[in-house]
């Protein structure tokens, strides 16, 4: 062998005929059944291709290529391993020169069949799997970065490769099942085909590019669903770990099944979770909204085949029944999948995520079309259900320092304006989604319950100070979200989960956006409501009444903690202590119970059981607060986005009154005579608006084509006229700024005849005795 390597070293040109020589040999031994001396042809052939990479190895490599596939046609399992063997360690092989004519279509093919391998020894089985494992990460590793090479991601190959790995990867509960001894378990493990197949389907991919990941993807996508892989999930599951970067294809593939049975949607679903979990930060870039966009498009999906019973929109034979249960468990994973993916976003992608699916809510506006009818409502009311709680999966620990960025107004108008809907459920959710937004120190747990606690150190709050963009935010929207606030608390089918999130909201922007002017206007928006209480002008039902005391109550117990005064504490102090002993149903502790102790007279409630605004007003004026402010009653100014949100008839949105609310003194309020709207002054609005869109339409029509069609030297002369008038104007203008201040003693006349005004220096002037400088 060391004279047979030396010969080849030394005269290259001979390496063709050496390898056609010994191909000549192990086919001629392979057929006669003399195995020995095909091994010893196979250990020359792999040494003279370890030694030699002269530029005429490629006719040599044909030969060595033609042997390996001879012995891989063989139905002996030593000859197929000895084959891959040698093949694993011509594939390690760098060659100097590229090949333009080899074909790997027989190896992939045949390295495929031996990971199929079904022998009866489990030993011999075991190898012959594991051989086509290696066999095909040699084929991998020599073609895919030799662009001359055979390319191994064509479809043609990838169909092959793919499944062959996850076939064995699929296994391994079998491989585990039958685990040996502890003894030989070392030696086994070593032996594993599931392990052996996921190394390699990992290099694969680690190796594909983003054009190639397509072609590795698909097959895996059609193995889960030939093999019913989606519904146990387990095995899927292990799948997309391995693919680190196959959401977008999976996304795909969930739309591909769209009309599959809700436990495959689901299982593809949840895949689909725990593939965003562990996927990196940011790593799917642009396609982000396209993945929101996907499984919000599943989500409506969903919600019509819950609604209509099919997936064809009616019911007819051989019709699939959609079991409604399924279908709100896919929901469940859809909107689980969309937190998921959602947590692993940075910052300013979560907010893009926040805005697209507040888009997405249908709302009753000119621009969101709702639709009608019975089946309609129930999409309505479904699809912003199912929206709101995929928000809030999102705005769960979502950390913004800047509430502008957070809560930009486009999104607030639009999630405020569903916190008026008539619907309970709603209103709850956006309730939570705000505070989850607000809540940027983790304080929303110890709100959980409503209480009077005496001591508010217990809660061991994590208080800051309030930035100065959160201050800029509360200028902007601070009347806004108290006017929503204000309106949801009259709300008749409020329970008990909504009081606690209205506390917890209160509480949460005393907190984290409170400065002297929000604390001051808290105090007299939870003023007013406990007003709607003892007024009630909404006719609320007992429950209600004593809920919002109640909050008041709760409410400025915390404030008065929280501002430290003295006095307003004591007079907080001593309202509860009063109500305590005379009227315990205007206290959380008793409203805020799984059977609350209410009163069902309420109208007679004695001023020391309510919270006085002119004591608080004349306690906190005492210690620095704008007192005027807190003297003047707040009073929400309700606008069409509040009207819109509420699903009132045609007859009452014409009828309604238009109060605007003076502001322009904070002594004395005025109020400004209402307005009347009928049809006939809406009829006459519209028509004087087409009236005057037509005039100018026509203006504008007439100044183009007087431009169009006019000579240019009346185009010309019209512009130098208009110029020249402007510059007159400009000189009037110039000279009355110019022109000197008119002098104390009088004028002194210039050259021809004409007056001309004369100033003295200041220093010169004579002026009055009575003049104090």
């Amino acid at each position: 062998m060391e004279k047979l390597t030396f010969y080849a070293l030394s005269a290259p040109e001979k390496l063709d005929r050496i390898g056609a020589y010994l191909s000549e040999r192990l086919i001629r031994d392979v057929g006669r059944h003399r195995y020995g001396y095909v091994c010893i042809a196979m250990e020359a052939l792999d040494q003279l291709l370890m030694a030699c990479h002269c530029q005429s190895i490629n006719l040599f490599v044909e030969s060595f290529l033609k042997m390996v596939a001879k012995l891989l046609e063989s139905e002996k399992p030593n000859l197929q391993i000895l084959g891959t063997n040698s093949f694993v360690k011509f594939a390690n092989i760098e060659e100097d020169t590229p090949s333009y004519h080899r074909s790997y279509d027989f190896f992939v093919s045949r390295f495929s069949e031996m990971c199929h391998s079904s022998h009866d020894d489990m030993e011999i089985k075991t190898k012959i799997r594991m051989s086509g494992i290696k066999g095909l990460q040699g084929v991998v590793r020599k073609t895919v970065n030799d662009e001359l090479q055979a390319n191994i991601w064509d479809p043609q190959h990838m169909d092959k490769i793919v499944p062959s790995l996850l076939f064995n990867l699929q296994h391994v509960e079998e491989a585990e099942s039958r685990s040996p001894s502890p003894l030989q378990a070392p030696e086994k493990e070593k032996e594993n085909p599931a392990e052996l197949a996921e190394r390699c389907l990992r290099e694969l991919l680690g190796r594909a590019a983003f054009g190639n990941i397509k072609n590795a993807i698909k097959p895996v996508l059609i193995h889960l669903d030939n093999h019913s892989l989606w519904e146990p999930k387990v095995f899927a599951i292990r799948c997309f770990k391995i693919i680190m970067y196959s959401i977008q294809q999976l996304l795909s593939h969930l739309d591909a099944n769209s009309r599959s049975a809700a436990t495959v949607r689901a299982g593809i679903v949840e895949v689909l979770s725990e593939a965003a979990v562990i996927a990196a930060t940011g790593s799917v870039g642009p396609t982000v909204l396209e993945m929101f966009n996907t499984l919000l498009r599943q989500l409506r999906l969903s919600i019509d085949y819950a609604l209509t019973g099919s997936y064809d929109g009616a019911i007819s034979l051989g019709t699939k029944i959609i079991k409604e249960h399924e279908e709100r468990m896919f929901q469940e994973a859809v909107i689980k999948t969309i937190g998921s993916f959602a947590s692993t976003l940075p910052t300013y992608q979560r907010s893009e995520v926040i805005l697209f699916i507040m888009s997405k809510v249908p709302l009753p506006s000119l621009h969101h079309p709702m639709e009608t009818g019975k089946t309609g409502e129930n999409r309505n009311r479904l699809t912003q259900i199912m929206l709101l709680k995929s928000l809030l999966q999102v705005s769960t620990g979502f950390q913004c320092n800047n509430m502008m960025s957070a809560l930009p107004s486009n999104f607030l108008d639009r999630l405020l304006s569903t916190a008026l809907m008539e619907d309970a459920e709603i209103r709850l959710f956006v309730l939570e989604i705000l505070i989850s937004f607000i809540d940027r120190h983790g304080n929303r747990h110890k709100f959980s319950t409503i209480s009077t606690l005496s001591d508010i150190s217990v809660l061991k709050l994590k208080v800051d100070k309030c930035s100065r963009q959160d201050t800029v935010f509360m200028k902007k929207h601070s009347q806004q979200l108290y006017r929503h606030i204000y309106l949801s608390c009259k709300e008749e089918t409020n329970i008990q989960k909504h009081y606690e999130a209205l506390y917890g909201l209160l509480a949460l922007i005393s907190i984290e956006l409170a400065n002297e002017e929000v604390v001051v206007d808290l105090i007299r928006l939870v003023l007013a409501v406990q007003d709607v209480a003892q007024v009630n002008e909404e006719n609320l039902p007992v429950y209600n009444r004593c809920a919002l005391y109640a909050l008041g109550a709760a409410y400025l117990n915390l404030i008065s903690q929280l501002t430290t005064v003295p006095a307003f504490c004591q007079h907080i102090h001593e309202v509860i202590e009063t109500r305590k002993k005379e009227a315990p149903y205007m206290l959380p502790e008793d409203v805020f119970v799984e059977r609350p102790r209410l009163s069902q007279n309420l109208d007679g409630v004695v001023i020391e059981l309510l919270f006085r605004q002119s004591k608080i007003s004349e306690v906190l004026g005492g210690s620095g607060y704008n007192s005027d402010r807190l003297c003047l009653p707040y009073i929400p100014q309700l606008t069409d986005e509040d009207r819109l949100s509420k699903r009132k008839s045609i007859g009452e949105t014409i009828s309604l009154q238009v109060e605007v609310e003076s502001r322009n003194s904070p002594e004395k309020e005025e109020r400004v005579p209402a307005e009347e709207i009928t049809y006939e002054t809406l009829k006459k609005a519209i028509v004087d608006s087409v009236a005057v869109e037509e005039q100018e339409r026509e203006r504008r029509r007439q100044v183009v084509e007087k431009f169009q069609k006019a000579p240019f030297e009346e185009i010309a002369a019209h512009c130098g006229a208009r110029a020249s008038l402007l510059q007159s104007k400009l000189n009037q203008i110039f000279e009355i700024t110019i022109r000197p201040p008119p002098s104390p003693s009088g004028t002194i006349t210039a050259a021809y005849g004409q007056p001309q005004n004369h100033s003295i220096p200041v220093y010169e002037m004579k002026f009055p005795d009575l003049c104090v400088y």
